[in-house]
C-alpha cells in the first residue's frame, strides 16, 4: 500500500508528471481562454496537432513521450499571463478537436513517461525535417547546454527524399515584415547575404544591405518575422541558399523548422523500418533517459550500521545518515512502543539533490518533506532541511513510519497509520485528547493541492488516536496497528461529523 508521508509545509511547487494538469490557452472562434487539461489529454490533443498524419504507431509513441516531456520542461512559460502553454507552435499546437482514439491510445501507451537526463525532464524541441542533419541545440539557442541536442546525421530523413523547397519573395514583403517584427534592416533593402553557417550547414546570421549599410542578423530571427508576417509556408527552416534578382529574392532550401531535437519524417522512417519507440528517442535525444520518475542520477551508497544512504553529494548529505543511526537506536524507547516491534532493517534513504527531482520521482508537492515506501524514505535537499532545521524531526518522522509500516495489518486505514505515528510523534504535547477533532478523510491526506487542507488532515488524525488512547488505552491502540480497527471504531471514524469550525 502506498503510503504519503505529510511532514513539514516548504515552499510550494507544481505537481509531478504523473498527477500534472496544464492551463492551456486556446483559440477559437469564439474566442481565447483558458482550460485545465489533464497531462495525457493534453498530449493527445498536440499529437493531433502536431503529427496526426503519422502511419507508424512507435513513431506516434515518440512522439507523446517527446510532446509530454515538452510540456512539463516548458510548463509555466506563459505564467506572467495566467497559464502555463499556449496551443501554437509557439509551445505545441494543440487541436483538441481532432483528437482520436488512436491519438488517445499513444498517449495511453506511454503515460507518464518522460525524457530524463541527469534526473531531470529533459528539452525535448522536435522539428518536422532536419533535412538529413538534426542542428545543434546551441546555435539556436545559445545559452542552453543539452549534449543530448548535438547535430548529427539523419540516415533516416534522407531515406525520405522530402522535396526541396522554394519561395520567390518581393523585396516589398520582406520589408514589411522586417518593420513589423521591428527587426533591424536598411530602409532600402537591396540583398540578401548569408554570412555565417552552423556545423550542420544551416544559416546562422544575414546581412541585410542597402545603399546606406548593412545590418547583421540572426537567420532563425528573419525566418521568424518572415513566417508571422507572410505564412510559415515561405521560408520552412534555416537551411537554405538565397539569390537576388530585379528586386526579388529567390530561397532554395531543405527541411522544415529549426532543425534541433526529434526529426518527425526521421522518426516516422524509423518506425517504419521496425524500430520501437524508446530506439526513435534514443537515436533523437542521445543519452536520456525513459522513465516514470527521475532517471540519469549518478547515485552513490553510503552504508551504515543497519541503513544505507542513497545520494549524489556524499560529501554534503553523510550527516543525515548518521543521524537516521542514532535515531533508529533509541526510537522504540523513545515512542514507548513494544520491544518485540524491531525496527527493520535493511532502510534505505534515498536524498534527492533538488526538488524538481525528489518531486518527479515521487509525485509529491514541494510542501512535503518525504514520502516512504515500505523501506525506502524519499527525501528532500537534505540542505534545504538542514537550512529550515527539519531534517532531525524529519528522519525520525520517516523511520517511525517504517517502523509502523513493518507491523501495520492489511488494509488498515491511511488516518490510522499516519495518525498513529502523528501521536507518537507529538509525545501528545501539541494534542488535546479532549478535544473533538473534525472528520477523518483518506482522500484529504492523499491530496497534494492544498497544504493548508493538508495540515488540518493530519492533526484530525493524530487528534483522533490521541481520542481513541484515551477512551481505549495506549496498549490497546498500539496493538490495533497489527491487529486491524474494530468495526465500530472504523464505522465510527468514517461517520463522525465535522467539528464547529471555519
Amino acid at each position: 500500500m502506498r503510503t504519503v508521508l505529510y511532514l513539514a509545509l516548504l515552499s510550494a511547487l507544481p505537481l509531478a508528471a504523473a498527477s500534472a494538469t496544464l492551463k492551456v490557452q486556446l483559440h477559437s472562434a469564439k474566442g481565447t481562454s483558458v482550460v485545465e487539461l489533464p497531462l495525457e489529454r493534453y498530449v493527445a490533443s498536440v499529437l493531433a496537432g502536431e503529427s496526426s498524419v503519422f502511419q507508424s504507431t512507435d513513431a506516434l509513441k515518440a512522439m507523446a513521450v517527446a510532446a509530454r516531456t515538452y510540456a512539463i520542461h516548458m510548463r509555466g512559460r506563459h505564467s506572467a499571463e495566467g497559464f502555463d502553454l499556449c496551443d501554437t507552435t509557439h509551445c505545441q499546437r494543440v487541436d483538441l478537436s481532432a483528437v482520436t482514439p488512436r491519438l488517445e491510445k499513444a498517449a495511453q501507451d506511454t503515460a507518464s513517461e518522460l525524457l530524463w537526463y541527469k534526473g531531470k525532464p529533459a528539452f525535448t524541441p522536435y522539428t518536422r525535417d532536419c533535412g538529413g542533419t538534426t542542428e545543434d541545440a546551441a546555435n539556436v539557442w545559445p545559452d542552453l547546454a543539452a549534449p543530448y541536442l548535438r547535430s548529427h546525421t539523419d540516415p533516416y530523413c534522407r531515406r525520405v527524399f522530402a522535396a526541396p523547397w522554394r519561395w520567390n519573395a518581393d523585396v516589398a514583403e520582406i520589408t514589411r515584415a522586417i518593420r513589423e517584427s521591428q527587426l533591424r534592416g536598411p530602409q532600402k533593402l537591396e540583398r540578401i547575404t548569408i554570412t555565417q553557417r552552423t556545423s550542420s550547414g544551416r544559416a546562422s546570421v544575414l546581412t541585410l544591405a542597402g545603399p546606406n549599410g548593412a545590418v547583421r542578423v540572426s537567420a532563425s530571427s528573419f525566418r521568424f518575422a518572415v513566417g508571422r508576417a507572410l505564412g510559415w509556408n515561405t521560408m520552412r527552416g534555416d537551411q537554405f541558399e538565397v539569390h537576388s534578382s530585379n528586386g526579388h529574392f529567390l530561397f532554395e532550401g531543405a527541411g522544415e523548422g529549426h532543425g534541433v531535437g526529434l526529426c518527425q519524417h526521421g522518426a516516422e522512417q524509423m518506425g517504419t523500418k521496425g524500430r520501437n519507440y524508446r530506439e526513435i528517442l534514443a537515436f533523437y535525444y542521445p543519452g536520456t533517459i525513459v522513465g516514470l520518475t527521475a532517471q540519469g542520477l549518478a547515485w552513490q551508497r553510503l552504508s551504515g550500521e543497519t541503513m544505507s544512504l542513497l545520494t549524489t553529494q556524499p560529501d554534503q548529505d553523510r550527516i543525515a545518515l548518521t543521524i537516521a543511526e542514532r535515531q533508529g537506536r533509541t526510537l522504540i524507547q523513545r515512542a514507548n512502543l513494544p520491544m518485540n516491534w524491531p525496527l527493520p532493517s535493511g532502510i534505505e534513504i534515498r536524498a534527492y539533490p533538488d526538488l524538481d527531482a525528489f518531486r518527479d520521482a515521487t509525485g509529491e508537492p514541494g510542501w512535503v518533506a518525504a514520502h516512504t515506501e515500505g523501506r525506502v524514505i524519499h527525501l528532500q535537499p537534505i540542505a534545504l532541511l538542514r537550512n529550515r532545521n527539519a531534517l532531525e524531526s524529519t528522519l525520525s518522522h520517516e523511520l517511525l513510519h517504517v517502523l509502523v509500516e513493518s507491523q501495520a495489518a492489511r488494509g488498515l486505514p491511511v488516518w490510522f497509520r499516519e495518525g498513529f505515528v502523528g501521536y507518537l510523534e507529538s509525545q501528545h504535547a501539541s494534542l488535546n485528547a479532549d478535544s473533538q477533532p473534525g472528520a477523518v478523510s483518506d482522500a484529504d491526506l492523499r491530496q497534494t493541492r492544498d497544504p493548508v487542507k493538508a495540515r488540518r488532515a493530519y492533526f484530525d488524525a493524530a487528534a483522533r488516536v490521541a481520542n481513541l488512547v484515551q477512551n481505549y488505552g495506549a496498549s490497546t491502540v498500539t496493538d490495533w496497528v497489527k491487529r486491524g480497527l474494530p468495526a465500530d471504531v472504523t464505522n465510527a471514524s468514517i461517520h463522525q461529523a465535522p467539528a464547529n469550525r471555519k
